[in-house]
């Protein structure tokens, strides 16, 4: 319910960004942060569970809707892909101080539930910062035609960006929500490998502003479809000590997807306006809501073939996770042939750019 609620409020928020303004969308999330967050804890069931957490994914869509164009018409260039590399940081940064003050608490024999009212501080915290503050007007006018988006939109590059975000959202998501239950049973801490990864994806993203200007967002993609494909297949390999190496190769190849998606319809398709990032953000959501049951199928199936070969308890849990991390290496290497693919496309536009100039 989550990665739904993500991507309808997100692309509704794109809509109509230019006819509302970030604050109100920023309102909104807000209320959805608090009504998700309220409700989860006094949900008295699943239905309440699932409309709680499609209240929360709501109020995540939101932020995204208004803060990604927001941030590209306060900066420009270089300096508005080293800002949205930093507020996408944050989004693992929060997730590293989440997973922390979660294992302090559960240390602490404090419930699920205090640990759900405590979410209220940073959705308090923001809309503080938020109150009373001037928001940017667009600096590329012509974005603000919804004409002029869905005709910017309607191009075979922002077509082929689309399609590679659904894979670039999968396998950052797909490996994140299964990972702790299988390394679980590893010997691993799970805590401590989420704390890890998303680490050093903020650390990553603080720094992308001056790797991205060094080797364009193309590069950069390229060389994170790599390294994610290295570290999920370390993940389905390893065991023990060693799944904190896959750890690292994974968040350092998965840390640059996203802001770097983001910044590429920003900066190359700019006439899509907040619409068109909005519309990519929203297709990788949907996409790991596509995906996500299909790879527990897959779970399920290799439970069922790992039992009929007398496997049981957490050996059973860690073979058929391995051989489902296996198989999700077909995500980013799919991306390393997208990726090589636009990078010739992007090299051949400024080619002829420059020839045209």
């Amino acid at each position: 319910m989550w990665f739904y609620g993500f991507p309808i409020s997100m692309v509704i928020g794109g809509i109509f960004y230019h006819q509302i303004g970030p604050k109100r969308i920023m309102m909104f999330a807000f209320f959805a942060h608090t009504i998700g967050i309220l409700l989860t804890i006094y949900s008295g069931g699943y239905t309440g569970l699932l409309i709680s957490t499609l209240f929360i994914g709501l109020g995540n869509g939101c932020t995204e809707a208004a803060c990604n164009p927001m941030i590209a018409d306060s900066y420009q260039g270089k300096q508005m892909n080293t800002q949205l590399n930093r507020f996408h940081m944050w989004f693992p940064g929060g997730i590293v101080i989440g997973s922390l003050v979660s294992l302090a608490m559960t240390k602490m024999d404090l419930g699920w539930d205090a640990q759900i009212w405590i979410i209220l501080i940073p959705t308090l915290i923001y809309a503080y910062l938020f109150y009373g503050q001037t928001f940017p007007k667009p600096q590329v006018q012509a974005s603000n035609s919804l004409a002029n988006n869905l005709k910017a939109m309607a191009t075979p590059l922002f077509l082929y960006i689309a399609i590679c975000m659904t894979f670039t959202a999968i396998s950052e998501f797909g490996p994140q929500q299964w990972t702790g239950i299988i390394l679980a049973s590893s010997g691993a801490e799970p805590m401590l490998i989420l704390a890890l990864v998303t680490g050093l994806m903020a650390v990553g993203r603080f720094f992308g502003g001056p790797i991205v200007a060094k080797f364009d967002q193309t590069g950069v993609l390229l060389g994170s479809a790599v390294l994610a494909t290295i570290g999920i297949f370390l993940f389905s390999t390893q065991t023990g000590p060693m799944a904190y190496v896959a750890a690292i190769f994974f968040a350092l190849g998965v840390c640059y997807f996203w802001p770097n998606m983001i910044g590429f319809v920003a900066e190359k398709i700019p006439l899509s306006g907040a619409l068109g990032m909005s519309i990519v953000g929203g297709l990788g959501m949907l996409s790991s809501a596509f995906w996500n049951p299909y790879i527990g199928e897959w779970i399920d199936a290799e439970r069922v073939t790992g039992a009929a070969k007398g496997l049981s308890g957490d050996e059973l849990e860690l073979v058929a996770g391995q051989a489902t991390l296996s198989t999700m290496i077909a995500f980013p290497g799919v991306l390393i042939v997208l990726f090589t693919i636009l990078w010739f496309w992007v090299r051949g536009r400024k080619s002829t750019g420059a020839a045209a100039h």
